[in-house]
């Protein structure tokens, strides 16, 4: 990791999302359906409120993994039949801002992960039968795609929500 985490104290924040159950193998088929949330925002006339995201709620490497992919909003909405709403908790989130391609995610995610048992931390997370849930275990996608095509040059940041 080339950029040290930090440590970062956050409020909640709404949000609107498509959720699914998705093995491994589904983790980038299902990300590139952020553009569905932007077009449920945009059909109700609501902006996002920030960049979007996926949301590791229960991981379960050898099975699946349930995820939201969201978008920030200004105030609580109301889901429907598409997309779920919820909030990101306020907390105490280790953070870490990486630069490159998306694929280099499984590496810098692991040396968040090591970092903060080093620094003794410990995680808003529980193990369950379906894997470890967690409260908040978030990649924002700081990058447009649109504006920036070479992935090398994406930047993503990774805020996993510390326990109490």
């Amino acid at each position: 990791m080339l950029v040290a985490p930090e440590i970062e104290t956050r409020t909640e924040q709404p949000y609107v999302a498509l959720r699914a159950r998705v093995p491994m193998s589904g983790i980038a088929a299902f990300a590139v359906r952020t553009g569905e949330v932007f077009g449920w925002l945009g059909a109700r006339g609501l902006t996002p409120a920030g960049p979007p995201f996926l949301k590791f709620n229960v991981i379960d490497m050898a099975r699946e993994l349930e995820i939201d992919n969201g978008v920030p909003v200004a105030a609580p909405v109301n889901g429907d039949d598409l997309v779920v709403a919820g909030v990101l908790p306020a907390g105490r989130y280790a953070t870490v801002t990486h630069t490159g391609h998306p694929s280099e995610l499984v590496e810098v995610t692991g040396a968040l992960l090591d970092w903060a048992a080093e620094q003794g931390l410990t995680w808003d997370m529980s193990p369950s039968e379906d894997g470890d849930r967690w409260g908040a275990r978030l990649e924002f996608y700081l990058t447009d795609p649109a504006e920036e095509p070479d992935m090398s040059k994406w930047q993503t940041q990774l805020a996993f929500r510390l326990a109490d």
